[in-house]
């Protein structure tokens, strides 16, 4: 068990520490991710290892799903260990492999995961994404999965990265949107690398042609309709990696951020008439203010400063800096990556999973990332690493990060190859944890065992008669503004409630819930340190 501790700021005259343990050991957490690395460095091999935090059981405890490999040229899970996996929370940061009980094992190479309840029987279900082989799995409620892909409507005609649940036409139903990343063939890799040397590389994505990501517009009756071309997400195709969801311009419809490897962003603006316009460039998002494409891999679409507003944090490759792009609240985003210190800060990082979450519960979100290049023999030709060490910039509360991870002891700064990340609060203590996964190499979990006195409260929303996860809610806490989402990060999902921490607060005088059915709904008085079920428009 590692044990780091690092003093942050609580006030002028105070301070309080943030212990993180990486506790996976102990808590049963074996799982190795696998992506078969081969000397033909397929392009594919890199970029699996997405995350899924969601109590499949409802019994009140965060479970963890893993999307895994699979044997190349084949495709095919041919041995246990390329096996999806799904982990039970035992209660005590304890868990156990549910895999085949649960029926999760999967099928083909899988890359990304999204937790939604797209049937709204208060089962959470998953959407898995895969290299020509997505799969549904609606859960039954009975402790299984049933596969039903097929009947469904979703197709994997195409390489899936990740995906994403949320209700585009307020219908109180859940639509899935797909990423997808390039035409992509293992008979036809090209060579890239050191010919003169006989070192192969993985390729840059400009040797590969772009396609256009896919929306299922769910019917209600167990199957989706796909609305690609008609709704205008086909006429965009790029390099896509993740997405994630907002309402940005405050029209009460979810627009969606995808990020593009080597390819200007999309920013698809809902129109609310059943159709996108997409409007990264007009927004500000597409690019940094260099005018360049990066590659842009993990996001988080959360308000950072506090102002009420939902920004964006994109992950990317060492040289080329983490975006920031704040929401200006009049339609476009304002390039605040060097301002909020984040430029400086993640210059020498690669990263792919992402997550803005108040860790220390001061009231200010602060930055997770799981960093690692993407080139595993970088070494050979740039002067960078390719396994590098987790960071987390801590909220300075001014509109800046500062990068604690040093502080934090030689432990954390283990480098792996880390991929996909997922937080929730595992253990019910009001801390928000972190799991992460590394290719070939052991999975990740810290535990936030804070050690100050920060209150916090977790919201669990629940639709009364549609959209039961409530995701598109937006809530308010005083300055503090969080919406209920399950896509964060680098292809990776984390249906963990609403998390907010409240520093020295001891009672909550009010916190406001805007449903994305249009129902506003006021809490009084609430007590703090409490995981707190709220039902659409229920008094509590």
């Amino acid at each position: 068990m590692f044990l780091f501790t690092l003093l942050l700021s609580l006030s002028a005259s105070a301070a309080a520490p943030l212990t993180l343990d990486d506790v996976a050991d102990e808590a049963g957490l074996s799982f190795v991710l696998q992506n078969f690395c081969s000397p033909k460095k397929h392009m594919i091999e890199p970029m699996t290892g997405g995350i899924a935090v969601f109590d499949y059981d409802d019994d009140g405890l965060l479970d963890i799903f893993f999307a895994n490999g699979a044997v190349i040229p084949s495709l095919k899970k041919e041995d246990p260990k390329y096996f999806n996996r799904l982990y039970r929370n035992e209660g005590g940061m304890k868990f156990k492999d549910v895999t085949e009980e649960a029926g999760l094992r999967g099928e083909g190479y899988s890359m990304g995961v999204a937790a939604g309840d797209y049937d709204n029987d208060g089962n959470i279900d998953l959407f898995v994404a895969g290299v020509f082989h997505n799969m549904l799995f609606r859960n039954t409620g009975k402790g299984r999965f049933e596969e039903v892909t097929a009947p469904s409507g979703i197709n994997s005609d195409l390489w899936s990265v990740a995906g994403g649940w949320f209700d585009y036409d307020r219908d109180g139903l859940l639509d899935l949107f797909v990423v997808n990343y390039v035409e992509w063939s293992p008979e036809t890799e090209p060579f890239c690398g050191d010919r003169a040397r006989n070192i192969r590389v993985y390729c840059h994505p400009k040797y590969y042609k772009g396609v256009k990501n896919q929306l299922y517009r769910n019917r209600g009756d167990g199957t989706f309709q796909d609305v690609t071309e008609t709704s205008g997400i086909g006429a965009h195709p790029g390099r896509g990696m993740s997405v994630a969801f907002e309402d940005y311009d405050r029209d009460g419809f979810l627009d969606a951020f995808v990020t593009n490897d080597n390819h200007p962003n999309f920013l698809f603006r809902n129109r609310g008439d059943g159709t996108f316009e997409e409007v990264g460039l007009l927004s500000g998002t597409a690019l940094r203010e260099h005018g360049k494409p990066v590659a842009s891999m993990g996001v988080d679409f959360r308000d950072y400063d506090n102002d009420g507003l939902p920004d964006l944090v994109v992950t990317a490759l060492a040289g080329e800096t983490f975006p920031v792009f704040r929401n200006s609240g009049q339609g476009w985003f304002e390039d605040k990556t060097q301002p909020s210190q984040l430029g400086s800060l993640s210059i020498r990082f690669s990263a792919w999973g992402n997550g803005l979450f108040d860790l220390d519960n001061d009231g200010w979100k602060d930055l997770f990332t799981a960093n690692s290049h993407v080139n595993d023999l970088i070494q050979l030709f740039e002067a960078r690493e390719y396994k590098q060490p987790n960071s987390i910039f801590v909220n300075a509360k001014n509109g800046t990060f500062r990068d604690v991870s040093t502080a934090l002891g030689a432990d954390f700064q283990k480098p792996r190859a880390h991929r996909g990340i997922g937080f929730g609060d595992f253990n019910k203590d009001g801390r928000m944890d972190v799991v992460v996964t590394s290719i070939e190499d052991a999975t990740e979990l810290w535990e936030n065992t804070g050690g100050n006195p920060n209150s916090w409260i977790i919201l669990r929303l629940r639709g009364k008669k549609s959209n039961r996860d409530g995701i598109g809610a937006q809530v308010r806490i005083g300055s503090q503004y969080n919406m209920m989402t399950t896509a964060v990060g680098y292809a990776s999902s984390s249906h963990s409630g609403v998390h907010f921490g409240l520093g020295d607060t001891r009672k909550i005088e009010k916190i406001e819930i805007l449903w994305p059915s249009g129902i506003r709904q006021t809490l009084r008085d609430a007590a703090v340190n409490q995981v707190l079920d709220v039902v659409e428009g229920q008094s509590q």
